[in-house]
């Protein structure tokens, strides 16, 4: 045998976190950029009034479907809880491995299955056009499209994240290195823990809910068939009481991310640590389950629940708000160093910032029954979701790519992404906002009935090539530091936490010589005369 088939047969029968990671992180690599062509395709067909590259509103409604199921499904979720949850955790906590390596394993096997049967839409001859939503009547009733095939892509996905979910919390729980408290846990461990809470308890009724969606068209049920005593608001509680959730699925890992290159790139402790992690995290957590209704203030819920939901959905922000207050006190008086993980930082901060502030509105039901269904909700979501996560995942990649590869990205290529990117995600996105607010309807094929926004739709689209040119630019980074870049040091980010300052880069098997016995003063964010000054900023602020 050769040695390329047995390198071939070592990752794909492989246990080791970090290849599983790695094979998550080329997942979703994989999925982010077919949403992207999808995206690319939908900004061409809206750049004129009238058909621009179909005459067939089928295919649009199929790009549209893909673009968001791959995005969330796809891309996000896996690379958060799959890739950086696989390569971080076993290194900041000092284990050899997860607790359940095989398991492991299972689960990134099924999210490949999940990612090459979505693939299969562009083949099959009856491809889902039912939105990422799979909302009824029409998904159940009308649609053309293959509706059992949405539920089988999204059960493979949710079983890879239960199976992930429950091994990262056992690995978290029982496998720390001596001298590691639940006090002194890197701000991403964290993150990850809460995520997956959330991903164990929510993911099963998005579950349940698609599989009777099958069963509704296929089997002759009627649970969401007007008609014979079903209702479809059923569904749309039921997908949103998993969706709201999802949101901090993906935002709290983001978080944790830049938590991580925040801290070392000021050189500064985490200001605050407990607020963080029990009010910011956990409250949050806490909270998500009781805010879904207020994606369906328009669908004839009760008053008095919509006065609750407002009230709710206004409460989260506490906990999110105690999230970037953590990072704007670790940011005071730092010694910040702007290399490219920083600057991506810096725009999420930026990104979510617009991001959070449109989306006080959409809490508040008068307001939202007046923007529902317009781009004003969709430039909101892709503010507080696509650009902000996408900014934190690449920072992260770019932060983690010494100890991933053992090698330098080029800085000046890196630098030149952040730009094109922070420029084209603004120019494609922020005049969504002026278009909703002046009525444009979302997920129009066409809007001959609105040419005032032809304009805009063209800045739009102008953005979205900038967009790409600077993806392309990342990918170029990339591959030129894995081909051709300097060899990095362990630790080249001068950074104290366990993965960098206690194996070399990138890790062998096993992960350390020996499992790391830490003193009780230890902590992943001590940097010495800083930690002092950040007492003395605690009093201050």
């Amino acid at each position: 045998m050769s040695a390329t088939a047995f390198s071939l047969k070592e990752w794909i029968f492989t246990t080791d976190h970090k290849r599983v990671g790695v094979l998550y992180l080329i997942g979703s690599l994989a999925a982010f950029l077919l949403a992207g062509i999808m995206a690319m395709l939908m900004r061409a067909e809206l750049t004129t009034v009238g058909p621009t590259v179909t005459t067939n509103p089928n295919a649009y409604n199929v790009w549209l479907y893909f673009h968001g199921a791959a995005m969330i499904l796809g891309y996000q979720i896996p690379a958060l809880t799959g890739f950086f949850a696989n390569y971080y955790v076993p290194l900041m906590i000092g284990a050899k491995d997860v607790a359940f390596p095989r398991v492991n394993a299972l689960s990134v096997w099924l999210y490949w299955m999940g990612i090459v049967l979505a693939l299969l839409t562009f083949v099959i001859p009856d491809p889902p056009d039912i939105m990422w939503t799979g909302y009824p009547p029409y998904s159940s009733e009308f649609s053309p499209g293959n509706t059992s095939f949405y539920t089988f892509v999204v059960l493979l996905i949710g079983f890879s994240s239960i199976a992930g979910g429950i091994n990262f919390i056992t690995t978290i729980i029982k496998m720390r290195a001596p001298g590691i408290t639940w006090n002194n846990l890197n701000i991403f461990i964290w993150s990850i823990l809460a995520a997956f809470t959330l991903q164990i308890i929510f993911v099963p009724v998005l579950g349940v809910a698609v599989t009777l969606l099958s069963f509704d068209k296929y089997l002759g049920t009627n649970f969401f068939k007007a008609a014979a005593g079903g209702s479809s608001l059923i569904y749309e509680n039921l997908f949103w009481f998993y969706s709201h959730p999802a949101v901090y699925v993906i935002l709290l890992p983001a978080v944790g991310i830049i938590y991580e290159i925040v801290a070392t790139f000021t050189r500064n402790r985490i200001f605050n640590y407990k607020m963080v992690v029990y009010g910011g995290f956990w409250g949050t957590v806490l909270l998500s389950g009781v805010v879904w209704a207020h994606h369906i203030y328009v669908s004839g819920m009760p008053n008095w629940i919509v006065i609750l939901q407002v009230f709710t959905s206004l409460l989260i922000s506490v906990p999110v708000g105690l999230l970037m207050v953590g990072l704007l006190g670790t940011l005071y008086k730092g010694a910040i160093e702007f290399r490219t993980p920083m600057l991506y930082a810096s725009g999420f901060l930026f990104l979510f910032l617009i991001g959070g502030l449109t989306g006080i509105p959409n809490a508040m039901s008068g307001i939202y029954q007046q923007i529902h269904g317009t781009y004003w909700i969709t430039g909101h979501f892709h503010y507080v979701m696509a650009l902000s996560v996408t900014s934190a995942i690449i920072g992260g990649v770019y932060y983690i790519f010494p100890k991933l590869t053992g090698k330098m990205y080029k800085e000046s290529l890196g630098k030149l992404s952040f730009i094109l990117f922070i420029i084209g995600v603004n120019v494609t996105f922020f005049p969504w906002f002026i278009m909703g607010i002046n009525g444009m309807p979302r997920r129009y094929y066409d809007y001959q009935q609105f040419p005032q926004f032809e304009g805009l739709q063209q800045l739009s689209t102008a953005g979205a090539v900038i967009i790409a040119l600077s993806m392309l630019v990342v990918l170029i980074a990339w591959l030129h530091g894995l081909i051709a870049g300097e060899k990095s040091s362990d630790n080249p980010w001068g950074s104290k936490s366990l993965e960098w300052t206690h194996t070399v880069s990138p890790p062998p098997p096993g992960n350390f010589s020996e499992i790391p016995k830490l003193t009780a003063d230890w902590s992943p964010y001590n940097y010495g005369r800083k930690q002092e000054e950040g007492k003395k900023i605690d009093e201050e602020l």
